[in-house]
Parts: C-alpha cells; structure tokens; sequence
C-alpha cells in the first residue's frame, strides 16, 4: 500500500521534504516518523498510519508535497482470511450511497489567474444535503453541484460548504491585472540582469507562506489602523526594579511580558476584539478564552506561535513562557498546534528599534496590536515639562467587525493599563 501525506492542520495543505527517516528494506512501526516536512512555519514528522516493511521510497529531500500525495510503499502483513461463504453477505448499498460525488475543480490549482465558475449542470440530481444546508445554498446563489460532499454517497455537509466559498473567497482575493478586453493576465517577468548583477535565491516554504496570508489578508479585509500612545515611564520602573528578583525566579522581566498581561485584561473588557468572522455562516464568533500570538522575528522569516491562555496566568508564568515559545520558534523545534488557535496577535518591534507601523490583521483573527521604540520625550505634566518615556501603539482591525469608537475605547483602556499597571501582580 502507498503512504499518503495525511491532513496537516488547518489552512495547511503542503510542505517540502527536509529529511528522510527510513531507508528501503527497513521495517516500520505504526506512528514511526517517515520523514520530516516543512510545513510553511514549523518542521514536523510525518508517521506511519500502518505498521510494514518500506519497499520504496517515493519523494526525495527538497520535494513539495501536498495532503493526499504518495511518500512512500509499505508492505504490509496479509488480509485477514475470507468470511466463510454460509456467513450472511452484507446488504447491496442503495443507488444513493454509490453515487459519486459529484466533481469540482482542484482547491489546489490556484494559480494567480482569475478563474470562473463552470456554467451550472441541468443533468442529474442534485447531492444529498439537509434543508438547512440547501436553504443556505439558495440564499447564497450556490449551486449544490458543483459542491463536493464528504459524507457517506457524496452528502453536503455544512464543512464542505465552509471549504468551498473559502476557496472562493480565495480566488477572489488573488491580485488580476487586466488583459486585452478585460482577460486576467499574468505578472510580467522581467529580466534584471540586462541591467547588472543579479542572484536568485528560491522562495522558502515559509515565506511562500508568509507572502500568501499577508496577500490574503491585504486584499480581503477592510482595515483600519488606530494610533495611540502609552506614557510606560513607571512601568519601566517597576520592570527594572523586579527583573533580578525575576532572573533568580528563572524567567525574564522584559515589557513585552507587561504587554501580554495588559493585552489580556484589556480584551476581556472588549470582547469585540477577541473574535472571528464566520461569513459562510454570517456570524461573528466570540472566543471566551484569551491566546495571544506573538510575531516573532527568525532568521527564516516573521512566525507567530501562540501562548494560550493569557488572561489565566500571572505575570512570572507569562514571562516564563514567553522565553520559552521565542526560543523554540527560533530553534524552528514549534509544532503546527503551537501555531494556530491564536485569538488576538502582538507585533513588537521596539526592541529592532522600530517606531511606527501598520501591522497587518492574522487571519483568521479581526486586530493586531503593532508596539513601537519607547521613546523619552519632553511632556507636560500638571504644568510642568518633564522627560517621560513614550510607547508608540498601532491597533489594526477589521471594520468589518469592529467599529471605530470600539477600537478607541480598547486603545483608551489600553493606555489607561500600561500607566497604571498594579504593582502587585508581580507578586
């Protein structure tokens, strides 16, 4: 039997070989690493589904693979004998269930170019769905044929439905550029090297995928970026009078861990800004749990891992853990699960040496929260001009979700949290 590349996760659909882990003649156990794959923003193994002997070894180091392609050919341990023939057979399936499914277009054969829905099929019936989901279906101008089910004789769940205006929404969002008569036409190649040196490097996994959820989000999402700005001079007091007492602690007091617990209260006073958009469904989701992404800057490019839970764990607890998922992310030693399930995203570029910025939204979140350098500057207080330390702030939303007076008030209180943060929760 071939081994196939099974599922890699959500919004994950390829990856290219980094390394194989089995040889030809070798004997493999069921969840044994068969080889180790990069998908986009971590390194994972891919194992066995089944246990056997590895006959071939079907992709090479280098490949890109997608969910479903053949890695390698087992041989595995003989069928089971055959029922005795007195035993009653199983029953005929119906018409229904041996139907197939009925076709659709790759999801994966994106190419850039505009791509048009196939002229609506007259002949045969219509899938199996439920009335909810064919209700769904007229109300959006879908033609259930050309919907693939996943279920039992091709049956239209709601998932399949999800997966299909996704793609959709994806090809929708691809940049065009007009040909003649309005015909989408191709990026022009040009050639640079007629006008000097030049030197080609191939695009990583990771920054393929870094360049296609930017562009996604770029083109999909009407955005606003709200500016502000957070007096910290008092904070920075407090981090630099507990960071040694954090150290023997094992953890590091920087102001990003400040950030996280800040973020965190701040959410749960407006949950807007904790959510998704679920347009199959019309619905905006609001998650009762706090993860928060953390862009983090590698040498192969930006990742964001997720620390879970913020809202629950105290100041020594983040701070620790933020040390540990910024290493790990750097060490490219993140899983796929520590990726993904993030609610809100932080941007801090302070410590580069950035100032002002439009970080752009992480689908499938609605807001990003951009940090720049805190900067000392001259400010009038009761009166009087004194030196204070200022950090710049960049919120991006989805206006589609968020409204503009909610955005303000989140930076407010916000501002308000980074000014007068409780000295006792650092216990």
């Amino acid at each position: 039997m071939d081994l196939k590349l099974p599922p890699l996760g959500e919004g994950v659909d390829s990856g290219s070989v980094v390394s194989i882990l089995v040889k030809e003649g070798e004997q493999v156990q069921k969840g044994q690493g068969i080889i180790e794959l990069e998908t986009g923003k971590a390194v994972a193994p891919v194992p066995a589904s089944v246990a056997g002997k590895v006959t071939k070894i079907i992709v090479a180091v280098g490949d890109t693979i997608s969910v479903g392609q053949p890695i390698a050919s087992l041989e595995t341990s003989p069928a089971a004998p055959a029922k005795p023939a007195s035993q009653k057979p199983a029953p005929a399936p119906s018409p229904r269930a041996t139907r197939p499914a009925p076709a659709q277009p790759p999801q994966e054969e994106e190419t850039g170019e505009e791509v048009a829905e196939p002229e609506e099929e007259t002949s045969g019936p219509e899938p199996a769905a439920s009335p909810t989901i064919r209700r769904l279906a007229r109300e959006l101008g879908l033609n259930l044929r050309r919907i693939r089910g996943s279920e039992n004789g091709g049956r239209i769940v709601m998932a399949d439905m999800r997966a299909y205006v996704e793609r959709l929404q994806r090809l929708a969002a691809q940049p065009r550029a007009a040909g003649p008569a309005g015909a989408p036409a191709k990026p022009e190649r040009i050639d640079f090297s007629k006008w000097g040196p030049i030197a080609k490097r191939p695009m990583s996994p990771l920054r393929k995928t870094i360049a296609q959820r930017m562009s996604e989000s770029w083109n999909a999402v009407p955005r606003v970026t709200q500016f502000d700005e957070a007096d910290i001079t008092a904070l920075n007091d407090l981090r630099k009078k507990h960071a040694d007492a954090y150290e023997k602690k094992g953890a590091r007091l920087t102001l990003t861990s400040f950030v996280l617990k800040i973020v965190a209260e701040t959410l749960k006073k407006h949950p807007a800004l904790n959510t998704s958009l679920d347009l199959t469904a019309g619905e905006v989701i609001y998650k009762e749990y706090v993860h928060l992404g953390i862009a983090v800057d590698t040498e192969q490019g930006l990742i964001v891992p997720v620390l879970r839970d913020a809202d629950k764990k105290d100041l020594l607890t983040l701070s620790k853990e933020l040390n540990e998922i910024a290493v790990k992310t750097r060490e490219r030693k993140i899983s796929m699960e520590e990726l993904q399930g993030g609610t809100f995203t932080i941007s801090n570029q302070g410590g580069i040496g950035g100032l002002h910025f439009t970080p752009i939204i992480n689908l499938p979140e609605t807001a990003i929260l951009g940090l720049g350098r805190g900067v000392m500057r001259a400010t009038v207080r009761d009166g009087k001009i004194e030196p204070r330390l200022i950090l710049p702030l960049a919120l991006s939303y989805d206006h589609r979700v968020i409204d503009g007076g909610t955005a303000a008030r989140f930076m407010v209180d916000l501002a308000r949290g980074f000014e007068t943060f409780d000295e006792k929760q650092l216990g």
